[in-house]
């Protein structure tokens, strides 16, 4: 299971090491695309093709299906770690999620979310005020 919050730095060229308890999770391979609110989703490959199988069933009929997996499949990239079990995040994703040389690393439980640091603590922040009202807030919603 991929649970917690891990501060992490990328390197000069783009690599990020994993965190220890996230290593055999990813050791067969992963696959990083982009993610929602500009953090990056990175994927243990049996959550890729879960994912995939998820997304490819949206209907080619819908415009807005079709832009999202247009996007969710244009910017994947498959990876195998290296010996030190870094990833190389390549430079159209860091720029899509405004990554800098800090970040953190969210576990999940299927995926990991890749943020800038500074991105995280404020979105962090807001997910936190939501989560104290949660039972509240989705009881208004009818969920």
């Amino acid at each position: 299971m991929l649970v917690g919050e891990y501060q992490h730095t990328l390197d000069p060229k783009g690599r990020l090491v994993l965190p220890a308890k996230f290593r055999d999770h990813f050791s067969d391979g992963c696959v990083i695309t982009k993610g929602q609110e500009r953090c990056l989703y990175l994927f243990p490959l049996e959550q890729w093709a879960e994912e995939e199988a998820r997304v490819r069933t949206l209907p080619r009929t819908n415009a807005k299906g079709r832009a999202f997996a247009r996007s969710f499949f244009a910017s994947a990239d498959s990876q195998v770690p290296d010996k030190q079990r870094r990833v190389a995040i390549n430079a159209k994703l860091q720029e899509y999620a405004h990554l800098g040389k800090e970040v953190t690393l969210i576990g999940l439980s299927d995926r990991v979310e890749i943020w800038d640091t500074a991105s995280w603590d404020a979105a962090s922040l807001e997910a936190d005020d939501f989560y104290a009202g949660i039972e509240e807030a989705l009881s208004e919603e009818g969920i």
